[in-house]
């Protein structure tokens, strides 16, 4: 069977893509592995309607409702290869089993690679995090810091300072300019600039080389992402580098620079974000529709 879609991915962007072209009765594959990137947090917020839910709750939530609809198959397993062209595209899954679609939608997401610090990874998702946003209010405007990765965390140390009094741990990344001191300082900000021995505690705990401990409620820090999946690079497409990684290029209908193929979700955005990642799967669904009706079907 040749689906009109395959969608690999099956969180957030995967299923919004799915339910959308569900919902034009076309018939669509979606390939997940099961590896959320937010699987490491206990709560989502900032998303309408499911503020504060387990992440896990809202996409099992979601998956039913998709399922619902007949023409949506669900295949559980790990896509390793992408092949094709427009009208023509094959995922071929760990297994040997081969998946044919006429369009490809790419809902990969990414993975983080965290600073090399002992005790962050461990913490990461409950005591450590990336987005204030997300997870910045559930603080309780308590002490908070940001642990530096380069020049770029400067911006997210500003930011943190909505949120409760911030230490920015500078941790011999980057030496910030004197304007950027007085900014940061004259919104109660506090530069740490020794380096960072461990992170320990039942919160952040900062154990510093000094032999100093900054004790916090959470710590925020922004590792560098990578693609979860080679496919977009197997097939060619067109990347933008940023300073905590690439992305895959797309236009604003999530279309990439290969005919057919279209992506959504963290793998096309520098942050990562539950609404819009939902968002971006329902732009892309709505183009991959589009496309397969006013576009001619490629001669077999």
């Amino acid at each position: 069977m040749t689906h009109d879609a395959i969608i690999v991915g099956g969180s957030f962007a995967g299923l919004s893509a799915a339910l959308q072209l569900a919902r034009t009765r076309r018939n669509v594959a979606v390939i997940d592995l099961g590896l959320r990137r937010n699987r490491f947090a206990a709560h989502s917020h900032g998303f309408l309607g499911q503020d504060g839910k387990a992440p896990g709750t809202i996409v099992a939530e979601a998956r039913a409702q998709v399922m619902a609809y007949a023409s949506v198959t669900f295949i559980e397993g790990e896509a390793v290869s992408a092949s094709g062209v427009n009208d023509a595209f094959s995922v071929e899954l760990a297994d040997g089993t081969n998946v044919r679609g006429r369009r490809l939608i790419l809902a990969t997401g990414v993975a983080d690679i965290l600073p090399d610090v002992p005790g962050l990874s461990e913490r990461w998702g409950d005591s450590v995090f990336m987005c204030p946003y997300c997870d910045g209010y559930e603080l309780d405007r308590a002490p908070v810091g940001v642990l530096a990765t380069g020049e770029h965390s400067f911006h997210q140390a500003m930011l943190l300072t909505e949120w409760g009094q911030t230490t920015f741990f500078l941790n011999g990344t980057f030496k910030p300019e004197p304007e950027q001191v007085a900014q940061f300082e004259a919104r109660g900000g506090v530069i740490e600039p020794a380096l960072v021995k461990a992170i320990e505690g039942e919160r952040a705990d900062m154990h510093l080389e000094d032999g100093r401990v900054v004790s916090l409620a959470g710590l925020f820090t922004a590792g560098r992402m990578v693609m979860a999946s080679p496919l977009a690079e197997q097939l060619g497409c067109a990347f933008e580098d940023g300073p905590l990684g690439a992305w895959i290029k797309t236009d604003e209908m999530r279309a990439t620079s290969l005919a057919g193929v279209y992506a959504a979700g963290d793998a096309v955005r520098l942050t990562g974000n539950v609404a819009l990642s939902v968002a971006d799967g329902a732009m892309a669904a709505a183009s991959v529709h589009r496309s397969l009706v006013f576009e001619p079907a490629r001669a077999a």
